[in-house]
């Protein structure tokens, strides 16, 4: 038996690569096709579970991957662009769209897989158009998951003729604890629900000599169950370190799939018996379809089951994650197309939306501190993660002002809104300055590069002053501040001073053979980089400034906006 596995071994994960590879591949084209609408989708939550569940579907349909849409979830969370309630209906409806990828490789499409993959090879590296050359990429992995679907059945064949490896089938058939802990564990490793349950379903495709399948589909379907609590793993370890409600959106991924599993274990069966009902007969020939039913059927009715216990799933996640976290409201709830026809009204809710990033921004700074300071690589991630939402909100508040440029605005209305999107612009380029700090941090962990101590405790104080600039430009945005943007005019002026100290200090360090070659480019990069961020808070209080010279960031305004939370 041993000898039979370990001749079909290379060609499984051979195959099994190229399985992973196709879908990922296919995956990112689908992506790129789609541009920004699948964040889009997401964005569009409303309270409604229902919603959320069709969202998820979607997203994860497309993107061939509900451990993406989950970490996607969690990280939305993190930041508090979404709720946790809206999270659940998320992940719920992530759970049925990854089912899609189990009835693709259902689908008979053997004898053509090396065709779709020429044809997307030709289209993918040929084309000079990028939406064709995306569909292209689509059509190539394609036809990459069948090749290695191909080679992973060819690979199983041999097996179906032992008859110790029929005994161990069968053994798993009759232990179904066993079964759901063999998929669990193997797909925490591969990480990919959608990979393990296509060797699942090729296992069970090798009939044996007597014409049954080598796995039955009451083996097949506590393998499917530990498959399920398996691919959690990624949302797991996507929350490490991220925000309180962040943890608790992985833990109901966790949660759902787990006592789905639960249930079902006790009912394999009578699962099977549906499975076998609605399909008319379950033979060696279909084993892969009756998998791709039950994989479904659970994830459908687990949801069915677990939809009216949305908010005890929320009270049980809250009470193991104890504590309370502050909902930041953003463009999901402050941004109205409504409100085109009013300019004023507008304009101010673009403004509650500056608040926010200004908000996360300010968090980049300290995470780009710390990644610096204490070569943290959390703080890293943390900070490219904040990063991506800044960019996303940016995009949304432009394209919010451009709308209001199609109706009739007054000259001081005009003057305001070039002055909000002068804000926008500049408020990302903090975030991608921060975002440059922390790809410098990353550099030098992974190079093992340090800083001497001293340019530590330069750099430690440095950025002390941008948090304290960081922190007036936001007072002066939010709160419309003329002391707070005079305070960042002041202290900006200041640093350009310290900018040369720091620079003169550095140099007399690597004369003496107190800093390493290897960090003078880097630390010289990263004052740069900071002294960029204190004109970028220079540009948004000179904006604050001109908008107040012009009496238009008034009381009278900002008591329009509609009731909410602010930054």
């Amino acid at each position: 038996m041993w000898r039979i596995i370990l001749d079909a071994l290379p060609s499984l994960l051979g195959g099994l690569a190229l399985f992973i590879f196709g879908m990922n591949f296919m995956g990112e084209g689908l992506q790129k096709a789609a541009g920004e609408k699948m964040r889009h989708i997401l964005k569009i939550l409303t309270k409604n579970p229902l919603i959320g569940i069709l969202v998820g579907m979607i997203v994860t349909t497309v993107i061939q991957s509900s451990s993406a849409t989950t970490v996607m979830v969690v990280g939305f969370v993190s930041a508090g662009l979404m709720s946790l309630r809206q999270a659940i209906g998320v992940i719920f409806g992530a759970n049925i769209g990854t089912t899609i990828t189990a009835w693709l490789v259902s689908i008979k499409l053997n004898e053509f897989a090396f065709h779709i993959l020429a044809i997307g090879f030709i289209v993918f590296f040929f084309s000079k158009n990028q939406r064709i050359k995306f569909i292209g990429q689509i059509f190539f992995g394609f036809g990459m998951l069948f090749v290695g679907l191909n080679i992973m059945s060819d690979a199983m064949k041999p097996l179906a003729g032992s008859v110790e490896i029929q005994n161990l089938m069968a053994s798993v058939s009759n232990n179904r604890v066993l079964g759901v802990i063999i998929g669990t564990v193997v797909t925490a490793i591969v990480q990919s629900s959608s990979a393990v349950i296509a060797v699942i379903q090729k296992l069970a495709l090798a009939a044996t000599p007597d014409g049954l399948p080598l796995i039955s589909l009451t083996a097949a379907i506590p393998l499917v169950l530990g498959s399920n609590i398996g691919t959690t793993i990624t949302a797991v370890l996507a929350s490490i370190g991220a925000s309180l409600n962040a943890k608790r959106a992985a833990l109901v991924h966790v949660l759902f799939n787990l006592i789905g599993s639960i249930l079902f274990i006790f009912f394999v069966p009578q699962a099977a018996w549906v499975v076998g009902q609605f399909m008319g007969s379950v033979a060696a020939d279909n084993m892969d379809v009756a998998i791709a039913n039950f994989h479904t059927f659970f994830n459908v009715v687990n949801t069915i089951i677990m939809l009216p216990l949305i908010s005890v799933l929320e009270k049980v996640v809250c009470r193991i994650f104890r504590g309370e976290e502050l909902m930041v409201e953003t463009s999901l709830a402050n941004i109205d197309p409504k409100v085109f026809g009013t300019p004023s009204i507008a304009m101010n809710l673009a403004v509650n939306e500056l608040k926010q990033m200004s908000k996360f921004v300010q968090g980049m700074v300290r995470s780009a501190r710390q990644s610096i300071v204490a070569s943290d690589l959390t703080a890293v991630e943390e900070t490219s993660r904040l990063e991506d939402i800044v960019d996303m909100l940016r995009r949304e508040v432009v394209d919010f002002l451009s709308k209001i440029l199609t109706h009739s605005l007054t000259p001081g209305q005009s003057v305001r809104l070039t002055g909000l999107m002068r804000i926008a612009h500049d408020i990302e380029k903090m975030g991608d300055n921060c975002k440059d700090i922390s790809e410098i941090a990353q550099n030098m962990i992974n190079a093992r590069i340090a800083f001497s101590e001293a340019a530590i405790g330069e750099i430690n104080e440095a950025f002390l002053d941008i948090e304290q600039i960081t922190a007036d430009m936001r007072k002066a945005l939010e709160d419309g501040d003329i002391e707070a943007a005079k305070n960042v005019l002041r202290l900006e002026a200041r640093f350009d001073e310290r900018e040369r100290t720091l620079r003169e200090r550095h140099i007399e360090r690597l004369n003496k053979g107190e800093c390493k070659p290897a960090a003078a480019i880097n630390f010289l990069e990263l004052i740069h980089y900071i002294e960029r961020i204190t004109d970028s808070c220079k540009n948004v209080a000179e904006a604050v400034m001109d908008d107040l010279s012009h009496k238009l960031f008034s009381e009278h305004d900002t008591k329009q906006i509609p009731a909410g939370k602010h930054a």
